[in-house]
């Protein structure tokens, strides 16, 4: 599949970094600098689509959804589909979420986090008697 970003998504993704909205910044404050133990990435294209929120390994998507996605249910479906076919796990929250409970939406994005990310190794000298 061709997850590679088109140059119209890139150039729409450098827009929407600088006009990000007041929730936006808010989750990103808390997700940038690897501060949940995996580095995210801020409207983010893959292929065609942008995703708000994405970490790349694992892969992880967050999504704020504002009430234009009301309407658009059925491209957010084919949007995350799309996401889901490239390995990636889709979490969603309402727009509002980051700035009336950002505690919660960061315990359910580090939940997401532990369950993707496989089980460290224990080291080799761990063993020895």
């Amino acid at each position: 599949m061709n997850n590679y970003p088109t140059p119209k998504a890139q150039t729409f993704a450098r827009e929407l970094r600088r006009d990000m909205t007041d929730s936006e910044r808010r989750l990103w404050s808390r997700l940038r600098r690897e501060q949940l133990g995996a580095k995210f990435r801020r409207q983010h294209p893959v292929g065609n689509y942008i995703a708000d929120f994405a970490c790349l390994d694992p892969k992880l998507i967050v999504e704020l959804d504002g009430s234009q996605h009301h309407q658009s249910v059925e491209y957010d479906e084919v949007r995350d589909a799309f996401f889901r076919r490239d390995g990636f796990v889709v979490l969603r929250f309402a727009t509002d979420q980051p700035l009336r409970n950002i505690d919660g939406v960061l315990t359910v994005i580090s939940d997401a986090l532990s369950k993707a990310m496989p089980p460290s190794q224990p080291s080799p000298e761990g063993g020895r008697s």
